[in-house]
């Protein structure tokens, strides 16, 4: 197949804000959790699938299978869809008060 790029679960992308190794980003419509500390307008390594611990919302429970969504203000996930963007599905539970759910990424729409 000659017009294959690639497997598209790692994508080269410029950050839109400084993103810590292991910390969720949203470029454009692109959600990935970034493989190194990546500066505001650098372009790093971002993971755009697999299972991620992601901070959350603590005054919040998830429950296994509950549909998380980015809030790009808080830089977290929450279970609130209006404003926010869908990236995946807890693949834990996480209490309230917690700091972290673990997260299945959906890949890119």
């Amino acid at each position: 197949m000659k017009n294959f790029v690639q497997m598209g679960d790692t994508l080269t992308l410029t950050a839109p804000y400084a993103v810590a190794s292991g910390a969720g980003a949203l470029v454009g419509s692109i959600f990935g959790v970034a493989t190194g500390t990546v500066a505001s307008g650098d372009e790093g390594e971002f993971k755009t699938t697999g299972v991620f611990d992601l901070a959350k919302t603590s005054a919040l429970a998830i429950s296994v299978g509950d549909k998380v969504y980015w809030d790009n203000t808080n830089k977290e996930v929450n279970k609130t869809a209006s404003g926010n963007t869908l990236v995946g599905v807890a693949t834990t539970a996480a209490a309230n008060p917690s700091a972290t759910v673990n997260v299945r990424l959906n890949g890119s729409f």
